[in-house]
């Protein structure tokens, strides 16, 4: 892999893993582990479905990353896209770390409004599914995935987005690597929530796991956000 000026392997790694320990994701994924438990009466029926789930985030959040990249270098956009993301780095990161101190209180990184509504209201559709068809809620958790992506990209998608406007001060080819590297790390957390509650740990114990340690969870990601975005602002291209 080819790194371009500023962006090292630890980088690389650490914004990947602090983008998936965060709240927004575990507590989404933590709940989608309780509907398919509840819904497949299966531990391997819902180990199945966690790592299609997986597998289709990792796609999706690529592909969102590949077009990001295309749209910036080949317009000319990525030198502008570089500054907003180092201005939107620092300014998430201090939102993260307000959020160790006051969590909840005031303006905070979340999800869009009614996003856990509209999950209950796509969870209860694909029961339905499953009643009628086993194999197509196998389908439709797949799409599931890609409508979490999207909606969790307002709580999780700075890191994401520093790091793709860092590789895109570099070669488009090149950034291939490093965006397919990127996201494997990113799912890794995945694969042992999974894991976790495939060899018998409740959903409702991993819940209280994460609320327990969501302050901490986000005073990480904000240390390294602000670090990153002062990185990125001491090392423009």
């Amino acid at each position: 892999m080819i790194f371009p000026e500023g962006l090292t392997i630890p980088i690389l790694v650490g914004a990947a893993l602090l983008d998936s320990i965060n709240p927004c994701v575990f507590g989404v994924l933590i709940f989608l582990i309780a509907f398919m438990t509840k819904m497949f009466k299966s531990a391997n029926k819902m180990l199945l479905g966690g790592l299609l789930y997986t597998a289709v985030v990792y796609l999706t959040y690529f592909l969102i990353g590949l077009g990001f990249l295309k749209v910036t270098v080949s317009l000319g956009f990525s030198t502008i896209i570089y500054w907003i993301a180092a201005i939107i780095a620092i300014t998430a990161g201090l939102l993260e770390i307000k959020d160790f101190f006051w969590y909840g209180k005031g303006f905070s990184l979340m999800m869009f409004p009614g996003t856990a509504r509209r999950l209950r209201f796509y969870t209860q559709k694909i029961e339905k599914l499953h009643r009628k068809d086993g194999w197509l809620t196998y389908a439709a958790a797949a799409l599931l995935g890609v409508f979490v992506v999207l909606i969790e990209l307002p709580c999780t998608g700075a890191p994401y987005l520093a790091i793709l406007a860092i590789i895109g001060q570099g070669n488009f080819s090149a950034g291939i690597p490093l965006l397919l590297f990127y996201n494997l790390i990113f799912i890794l957390p995945l694969f042992v929530i999974i894991g976790i509650a495939y060899f018998g740990k409740s959903s409702a114990a991993l819940e209280k796991w994460r609320q327990k340690h969501r302050g901490l969870m986000r005073l990480a990601v904000g240390l390294f956000l602000v670090a990153l975005g002062i990185l990125m602002i001491m090392t423009v291209p």
